[in-house]
């Protein structure tokens, strides 16, 4: 397999198309419902890549990326945060530890090869 993708995002119908999206192209990929649940995730199984939802109740992705990024375990799991945030709200994401971001709304055609770029691997 590619890589191994966990997205973190609220909103069940979201998680299920990414998820679909990145099966198809046999990304394996796991989920979780709120940022509190993907740390716990990311601790145990060590993704290559978190799609993080920056806005989620429990616990938001920008204190779950700024937990990833601060424990010595998970720190070099690369994290984009997928954010309708404007530009002026970016040196918020870079400074609590995300990679990059992913504008929403999402363009699942373009998914495969951003994810492909942050992993540096082949998309079929």
């Amino acid at each position: 397999m590619p890589g191994k993708i966990l997205i973190v995002y609220d909103t069940e119908q979201n998680r299920t198309l990414l998820k679909d999206v990145l099966d198809y192209y046999d990304f394996e990929s796991l989920t979780a419902a709120d940022g509190a649940e993907g740390v716990s995730m990311a601790k145990e199984h060590q993704p290559d890549l978190i799609l993080m939802d920056v806005q989620m109740p429990v616990m938001d992705g920008i204190s779950a990326t700024r937990l990833l990024k601060s424990d010595p375990e998970t720190k070099a799991i690369k994290i984009l945060a997928l954010t309708s945030f404007v530009a002026e709200d970016l040196k918020c994401l870079q400074e609590a530890g995300f990679d990059d971001f992913i504008s929403k709304p999402i363009d699942i055609r373009r998914l495969p090869e951003i994810v492909r770029r942050h992993l540096s691997v082949e998309v079929p």
